[in-house]
């Protein structure tokens, strides 16, 4: 069995967050915007290369032909590129829903009238 697998998935959420394992809103939205950021720099970097790349063969290649290959291209490499933004990403959103469901399960018990602590 791997060693993720073994992992209880509190401690795993929280081997990469801020402030003692607390993810809040503003540290998702933050990773993500890092992320999105990087895929898409990403793809302005393939896009650009793809442009001067064939004008050194002298070869024309049109923007909308460039950016689309550059897409194409960024798609599966940002995935191997960019695994550990991505899957910090993923144990944000995890810890943020059940951070969320807790809230949810609190304020329901409280509105039965049980309390709890």
């Amino acid at each position: 069995m791997s060693e993720a697998a073994q992992t209880p998935p509190e401690q795993d959420r929280n081997a990469d967050s801020p402030a003692g394992g607390t993810v809040t809103t503003g540290t998702l939205v933050r990773d993500v915007l890092a992320y999105s950021a990087a895929r898409l720099g990403l793809v302005v970097v393939l896009a650009a290369v793809i442009l001067f790349g064939g004008e050194l063969f002298g070869v024309e290649v049109p923007l909308i032909v460039a950016a689309l290959f550059a897409v194409l291209i960024a798609l599966p490499l940002s995935l191997v590129l960019f695994s550990r933004l991505r899957k910090r990403v993923n144990r944000d959103i995890a810890a943020v829903d059940a951070q969320r469901r807790a809230d949810k399960a609190d304020l329901q018990a409280k509105l039965r009238g049980e309390d709890r602590r």
